[in-house]
C-alpha cells in the first residue's frame, strides 16, 4: 500500500470509525429487522453499480468509433472491476450482477422489492435519475442517493473513484455472515442467498477488488495534491451520508415489530 492510500486512509478513519460503530448492527437480531435492513441496503447495491459504470464511462471508451481513452492500466482496473460485479455467477454458477442476485436474496428472505422495482421500472422507460428518484425511492433514503448521483454528475473521475472505494462501508460481510447463517440454519431456504451473496462479498470485494480500486485512485490522483484532498474530502462525505442511511434505518427497525411493520407497509406503497 502506498504512501498517499495510506494517508488518506488516515485522514477518513473518524468518520469510519463512526459508521463501522454503529449501534444498527446490533439491532438487526432476527428475520424481521434482517428484511428491513435489506429493503433499504438494496438501495446502496444499487447505486454502487451506479458508481461502478460512471468511471467506466468516464476511463474508458465505451462509444463507437472507438479510440484510446486515458491510461491502459487504468483501463483495466476498472474493467476488472465492472466484470466481477456485473457478471459474477450465483450459488448454482449462473452468471449475475451484484445487484440482481440481492435481489434474489430479497425474494427468498421475503424482503419487500416493490419500490425498488418500480424504481428500476421508471428509469428503464427513461426517466431521469432524480426524477424517478424523487417519485419511487423512500424518502429516507432519498439524500443518500442524491449525494451519489451529485457524485457522478461532477464528472470527476478521482472524486467518484473514492467515494466508490473508500465511501462504501466494508464490514457487513463480517457482521452480518454469522447472524445469516444461524438464520439459513434456522430456516432453510429463506437466506441461503444472501448467505451466499456475502460470502461471495467476503471473497470478491472485499479482496480482489478493494485492491484494484485503490490502485484506480492512485492512478487518479497521481502526484496531484489537490485531487488527493479532494478525494478524501468527496470519501468522508460519503462516509457521512452512509451514516445518516443507518440511522433512518435504525428508526424504522428500532421499535419493532410495530415499526417494522409500518415500515414494510410504507415501503409497499
Amino acid at each position: 500500500m502506498s504512501t498517499r492510500i495510506s494517508s488518506l486512509q488516515q485522514s477518513i478513519a473518524p468518520a469510519r470509525a463512526r459508521l463501522t460503530a454503529h449501534p444498527l448492527y446490533r439491532a438487526v437480531q432476527d428475520p424481521a429487522t434482517l428484511q428491513t435492513f435489506m429493503q433499504f441496503h438494496v438501495y446502496a447495491v444499487w447505486d454502487f453499480m451506479s458508481l461502478l459504470k460512471a468511471l467506466q464511462q468516464s476511463l474508458t471508451c465505451t462509444r463507437v468509433p472507438w479510440i484510446p481513452v486515458g491510461s491502459a492500466n487504468t483501463r483495466y482496473l476498472i474493467n476488472e472491476i465492472v466484470t466481477g460485479e456485473e457478471s459474477d455467477v450465483d450459488e448454482q454458477g449462473r452468471r449475475i450482477s451484484h445487484f440482481e442476485l440481492y435481489l434474489r436474496a430479497m425474494h427468498q428472505a421475503g424482503a419487500l422489492t416493490t419500490t425498488i422495482d418500480a424504481l428500476i421500472a421508471m428509469l428503464a422507460g427513461g426517466t431521469p435519475a432524480a426524477e424517478a428518484i424523487a417519485k419511487k425511492a423512500p424518502t429516507p433514503v432519498q439524500p443518500f442517493l442524491k449525494f451519489t448521483f451529485d457524485t457522478i454528475a461532477s464528472d470527476e473521475p478521482h472524486r467518484i473513484a473514492a467515494v466508490f472505494t473508500f465511501g462504501r462501508e466494508d464490514l457487513i460481510p463480517d457482521l452480518f455472515l454469522p447472524l445469516v447463517q444461524m438464520l439459513s440454519r434456522d430456516k432453510p431456504g429463506s437466506f441461503d442467498i444472501f448467505r451466499y451473496y456475502l460470502e461471495r462479498h467476503i471473497e470478491v470485494d472485499g479482496g480482489h477488488h478493494s485492491h484494484l480500486a485503490m490502485a484506480m485512485v492512485e492512478e487518479l490522483c497521481g502526484d496531484d495534491d489537490i485531487r488527493w484532498q479532494q478525494a478524501a474530502t468527496a470519501a468522508i462525505a460519503a462516509l457521512e451520508a452512509r451514516i445518516a442511511l443507518w440511522d433512518a434505518v435504525l428508526a424504522a427497525i428500532s421499535t419493532a415489530p410495530v415499526q417494522a411493520a409500518t415500515t414494510r407497509t410504507a415501503l409497499a406503497q
